[in-house]
């Protein structure tokens, strides 16, 4: 079970922190991810963290300014949101595999490649 928090309204410029509570399995193992929607469009990919050490990915549009992370004893994953931009305004969710993660070195960023999803957390930036 995922519960995403965190959330709000924001100036561009700006930073939020997203965090993702995850409850019933040892979370190092499994990549977990974060991808957004905005309102009439498909929900797109934004991070991921393929497994504990190893790799971390971002979409273009992020990269540079939003960095995820884990605390693996807590079973959280945070997505840490700076130079916030009125494009960024969406829902954002949280997602983690069903299997884990053999290789640490991929980058899981499309939708199919999880199975597990947080209720979603609305950010709005205003410019």
């Amino acid at each position: 079970q995922l519960q995403a928090s965190g959330g709000g309204l924001v100036q561009a410029g700006g930073s939020l922190r997203l965090s993702c509570a995850c409850s019933g399995r040892t979370l190092s193992m499994y990549a977990i991810a974060w991808f957004r929607q905005a309102p009439g469009k498909e929900r797109e990919f934004v991070a991921a963290d393929a497994k504990s050490g190893g790799r971390l990915c971002y979409s273009d549009s992020v990269k540079g300014r939003f960095t995820i992370s884990r605390d693996n004893a807590k079973k959280i994953v945070d997505l840490q949101m700076t130079n916030l931009k009125p494009e960024d305004t969406a829902v954002y969710y949280c997602a983690t595999r069903a299997s884990r993660s053999l290789y640490g070195s991929t980058c899981y960023n499309t939708l199919d490649q999880y199975t597990y999803w947080g209720q979603g957390t609305q950010v709005t930036v205003s410019s």
